[in-house]
């Protein structure tokens, strides 16, 4: 007779205590991130309006190829991501290279200040910037009694200059935001391996690339995954600060699609099938930067 009791053994228990804690982070992961992009997809293949959608297959995506403001949107966003996302992640890192120094007095004072642009509100920082940047703002006064310009400029009256002020209030909102990780990756590695550097004659400049950027190299593949990620995103700088203007010259895909759902006759499906454009995009170039950041055999 066989007098085995039956029941789980340890590793089983273990592992449905696993699945225990896992499940419900991720059945919210799966209904509020997995099924509104599938539900996305399949609404960005429908054109018509409420009850009267219709399936249409790929035509709105067919319309995104002809459709000259979408493809401006995209310019201006890409415009932006290869100007500000490298000024601000190297101003991040050499940041937090200076107020990583142990000799450095009232650190916490001067990292509190480097951050707080991060704390402060979206629409309140752009409406500032909007006000700095004004024809008759802090910004054209202080050009014009220098006498750098004969007169008051229309900064945001001007296609260039309108997304030069939108990269300029990005650097200057998330370069301490940023900072934050690069500090604490600092603040990771041994000061021992700096003085060991310094005895065999390193300088600064090599210690930089040979022993800072290397240990620090996770954590520039995120920071620079992360702010790809907000910056083909980016709505809040271009609607509060721009409007998108002059002649849709600064907006960007999200206020783009905003416009398209909320502001203009409403499409969802068209902006359904932007959207959908836009999320290949962040998962194309997260997958490159994690390829090419990749340094395992």
């Amino acid at each position: 007779m066989n007098t085995k009791k039956k029941g789980m053994t340890l590793i089983e228990k273990q592992r449905m205590s696993g699945w225990f804690f896992l499940a419900p982070a991720s059945i919210m992961i799966a209904v509020m991130s997995f099924y509104p992009m599938i539900r996305a997809f399949i609404l960005s293949l429908q054109t018509g309006t409420g009850a009267n959608m219709k399936f249409t297959g790929f035509s709105n995506y067919q319309r995104i190829l002809a459709d000259k403001v979408f493809i401006q949107s995209i310019g201006n966003t890409f415009f932006y991501l290869i100007i500000q996302v490298p000024i601000m992640l190297v101003l991040a890192i050499l940041l937090a290279q200076l107020l990583n120094n142990q000799h450095l007095r009232f650190k916490g004072l001067f990292r509190t200040c480097v951050f707080l642009p991060c704390a402060t509100s979206l629409v309140s920082y752009a409406i500032i910037f909007r006000s700095l940047f004004a024809q008759d703002g802090l910004v054209n006064s202080i050009l014009v009694n220098l006498h750098i310009l004969p007169q008051a400029y229309n900064f945001l009256g001007n296609a260039l200059s309108a997304r030069i002020v939108i990269i300029i209030a990005l650097i200057w909102r998330w370069t301490g935001y940023n900072m934050v990780f690069y500090l604490s990756g600092l603040q990771n590695i041994e000061y021992s391996v700096y003085e060991a550097a310094k005895i065999d004659g390193a300088n600064g400049w090599k210690t930089f690339w040979g022993i800072t950027v290397p240990l620090l190299r996770p954590t520039i593949i995120m920071t620079f995954i992360m702010s790809i990620n907000g910056t083909l995103q980016l709505f809040d700088e271009s609607v509060n600060l721009t409007k998108g203007g002059p002649a849709n010259a600064s907006i960007t895909m999200s206020h783009y699609i905003y416009n398209t759902c909320f502001v203009n006759v409403p499409n969802f499906g068209y902006a359904s099938a932007m959207s959908f454009i836009v999320f290949i995009m962040v998962a194309i170039l997260a997958f490159i930067n994690l390829k090419v950041g990749d340094t395992r055999d």
